[in-house]
């Protein structure tokens, strides 16, 4: 079996136009059992729904992403709600918080979005694909009071934090972020983590790891990502660990989250 099972891509992306079809037959025929794309509003979500529908080895997830949310129309979580039904959807996201971006909707607004997302995953039963960026405090806030499952998606907070969502029965998403020079936390948190809530990620076509830094990034590329951490954790424990290894418990962990089943698909 493939061993790379890619937590968190946005194949509808129009970088991918050139050439979506040529490269997922490449990946899911050499390296890539499945794929779960992400939806940040309800145009990509959509777009994802029908990705999820044209290939066996991917599922879509549909959500407003904390980014989207100022555009977001006022029916916005009606229409997601509507969305929610549709076959091959395994996931709420991407949601959460990002205080990074000024021009981003306010916080409390934001969080209102959060807030009325965490719940339409515990009406439906399914994970959340949480996007968290310098927001941790609240972040973790709204985590503790809704306690969802789903994953921390390219985490980007210290080994505390990382320990609590683990606490919290989630799973932790890391991508190419671990490779990046002087990235000396993500290892830590890549080196801390448990393999059983680990799950690895590309955010294709953004965040392509050392040494594609800038390129174009696809599911391939994970697998540098899995020698990092099995880099750090064989040297923060002294016993060593492979990248096959980590691939296998991260392709075991995100097919419990999402409710895959690792067959389904295979070519």
């Amino acid at each position: 079996m493939p061993n790379i099972f890619d937590s968190h891509a946005h194949y509808d992306d129009p970088v991918f136009d050139p050439d979506r079809e040529e490269l997922l037959k490449r990946l899911f025929a050499e390296c890539v059992c499945h794929v779960v794309n992400i939806g940040a509003d309800l145009d990509t979500s959509r777009a994802s729904i029908r990705l999820a529908h044209q290939y066996p080895q991917i599922h879509a997830t549909v959500g407003i992403h904390p980014g989207s949310v100022k555009d977001a129309p006022p029916d916005a979580l009606m229409q997601l709600k509507a969305l929610l039904t549709e076959e091959k959807v395994v996931a709420v996201g991407e949601i959460g918080l990002d205080y990074y971006y000024e021009d981003n909707a306010p916080r409390e607004v934001q969080k209102e979005y959060f807030r009325a997302q965490l719940a339409l995953a515990k009406e439906y039963d399914l994970p959340v694909v949480v996007h968290d960026r310098d927001a941790h405090a609240d972040t973790m806030q709204l985590l503790r009071e809704y306690r969802p499952k789903g994953v921390v998606h390219c985490f980007s907070g210290s080994v505390e934090m990382a320990r609590e969502v683990v606490s919290l029965g989630m799973y932790v998403g890391l991508g190419g972020a671990v490779t990046f020079k002087n990235a000396r936390v993500p290892v830590e948190v890549a080196a801390a983590v448990p393999l059983s809530s680990l799950l690895v990620e590309t955010d294709a076509p953004y965040m392509a790891p050392v040494p594609f830094r800038g390129k174009r990034c696809d599911s391939s590329m994970i697998a540098y990502t899995a020698e990092k951490i099995a880099s750090a954790r064989s040297m923060a424990t002294g016993i060593a660990v492979t990248p096959d290894e980590v691939l296998s418990a991260a392709r075991e962990n995100a097919a419990q989250l999402f409710g895959i089943d690792l067959e389904e698909g295979l070519l």
